[in-house]
């Protein structure tokens, strides 16, 4: 097949009519039709938010990835806009992978991973890898500069660039894969098109990951922040329970000294579906992430109706006093309110109680006093498929989803003090639901699928009581 974003754009004006919406998101970001996977490209240019990210518009599998495109004036109402690259060179002709954007004076450059075999596609030894750059001046059609830098002996697995400005230089992170071994490299420029090397940043210790993937070095507090999505990390417990991670490393780096490490790698979200995130800043100065709201290798039952993948919501990064990522949703967030539904529960023993009937498009409020409530389990049912709910025996908040018929159940959790009051925030969209915890301590994010009919909402408290100073929902546009 020949590729060419006329004929992506052909493909998806086919199809983005045909879909079933019973579970297309009402205020996510998804692709129009077909395939989505990781954020790339999050940046401000020229008066808008944009948003591109890996696309497939052939199909609701994963394949030569294109760069689907968005933009926003207020991270919350996007506009979808024409494919912005496809895999139509030599040196990306098996994909255009991940990547990231920047503002150069009047230029918004797309620095992003071409994919290419050099024979046999199931033979990785003829896997290339190298860094591209295409450039707009209206942030919709894109020039092709072909290679800025080239896969380095011995490595096939080089990819997902994220760049940034500091001083004079450009400096670009990337992940690579040395054998079994992750690592994030390092490189810096003057002017994006000639790039020097800086040598290994970090990489993965023993059961650290075969391969750090979608890096981003950033600051907070004056600490550096490095996030990045390891793979081959072995589930221990209650951590590291999904197939791939998201997560981040506290430390010490000035251009030209090595990075220090100051704390251990934590996960950024601890539901079943949140991979690939990447940040970026806001005119206003705030550190903003968002990631994909799926999981590799997790079953997507919206193939079915003709697309698959979504984002997560644009969340608000903050570095706590012991040095913890907290992430709340971005205030634009606010503007989707409409009708503010109060409840009247404020005290449930032993009882299941309906507060909504029907729960598609809604942010939900709960605050729990803890030191009051006894109750072995209390917290919120959307249907049969979805628990929010505090356990006190294990002293964890935990995400309970039930789809059977789908092959996706399992719980997801996270450490809380049972003593302590709970506040929660609930976003739940026709398909996800984010949660997230005393205003950004946590969050939890995973994908559900209510068939017809099955999207009530319910409070309970079992064996014992709990107590709520408030509860209630926002019906969202």
């Amino acid at each position: 097949m020949t590729y060419s974003i006329a004929n992506a754009e052909h493909e998806i004006q086919a199809k983005c009519n045909t879909l079933n919406l019973r579970w297309y998101p009402r205020y996510h970001l998804a692709a129009r039709a077909g395939w989505m996977n990781d954020p790339n490209g999050l940046v401000w240019f020229d008066g808008w938010y944009h948003a591109f990210y890996q696309h497939h518009p052939y199909s609701n599998q994963w394949g030569p990835m294109h760069w689907g495109h968005a933009r926003s004036k207020d991270l919350v109402h996007w506009e979808h806009l024409p494919v912005a690259i496809a895999p139509e060179g030599p040196e990306d002709r098996d994909g255009c992978f991940s990547g990231s954007a920047v503002v150069n004076g009047d230029i918004l450059a797309l620095i992003y991973t071409g994919h290419k075999y050099h024979g046999e596609t199931a033979n990785e030894d003829e896997l290339f890898q190298v860094q591209c750059l295409a450039t707009s001046r209206d942030g919709i059609h894109f020039e092709r500069q072909g290679i800025i830098v080239d896969t380095p002996p011995g490595v096939h697995h080089f990819r997902d660039p994220k760049v940034w400005r500091e001083g004079d230089y450009w400096y670009l992170v990337v992940g690579a894969r040395m054998g079994d071994t992750g690592e994030v490299r390092l490189y810096c420029s003057e002017d994006l098109h000639q790039w020097h090397e800086e040598g290994v940043l970090d990489k993965a210790e023993s059961g650290m990951g075969f391969m750090w993937e979608c890096p981003d070095l950033f600051t907070l507090n004056d600490k550096r922040v490095l996030m990045f999505s390891p793979q081959g990390l072995a589930a221990a417990g209650f951590r590291n329970r999904n197939l791939f991670q998201s997560g981040y490393i506290i430390g010490d780096w000035q251009p030209g000294l090595p990075f220090i490490r100051t704390s251990e790698f934590a996960e950024m979200d601890y539901g079943h579906d949140f991979y690939a995130p990447q940040s970026f800043l806001t005119p206003d100065g705030r550190r903003i992430v968002i990631g994909w709201l799926d999981m590799w290798e997790s079953p997507l039952p919206e193939q079915q109706d003709g697309w698959a993948g979504m984002l997560s919501l644009p969340r608000e990064l903050s570095l706590s006093d012991d040095n913890r990522l907290q992430m709340c949703p971005v205030k634009e967030m606010e503007s989707l309110r409409q009708n503010w539904f109060s409840w009247p529960a404020r005290a449930l023993k032993n009882e299941q109680i309906s507060v909504l009937d029907e729960a598609e498009s809604v942010e939900v409020i709960l605050n729990w006093k803890g030191a009051l409530s006894t109750a072995e389990q209390y917290g919120i049912s959307l249907g049969k498929g979805l628990r929010v709910y505090m356990d006190i025996q294990m002293q964890r908040l935990v995400l309970e989803r039930y789809y059977p018929q789908y092959a996706l159940c399992g719980v997801r959790s996270v450490t809380i003090n049972p003593d302590n009051d709970l506040s929660l925030r609930l976003y739940i969209d026709r398909s996800s639901v984010e949660v997230f915890i005393n205003n950004g301590e946590a969050c939890l994010s995973s994908r559900i699928y209510p068939d017809a009919g099955d999207r009530e909402l319910r409070l309970f408290a079992w064996n014992g009581s709990a107590l709520l100073s408030e509860s209630g929902a926002w019906q969202l546009e």
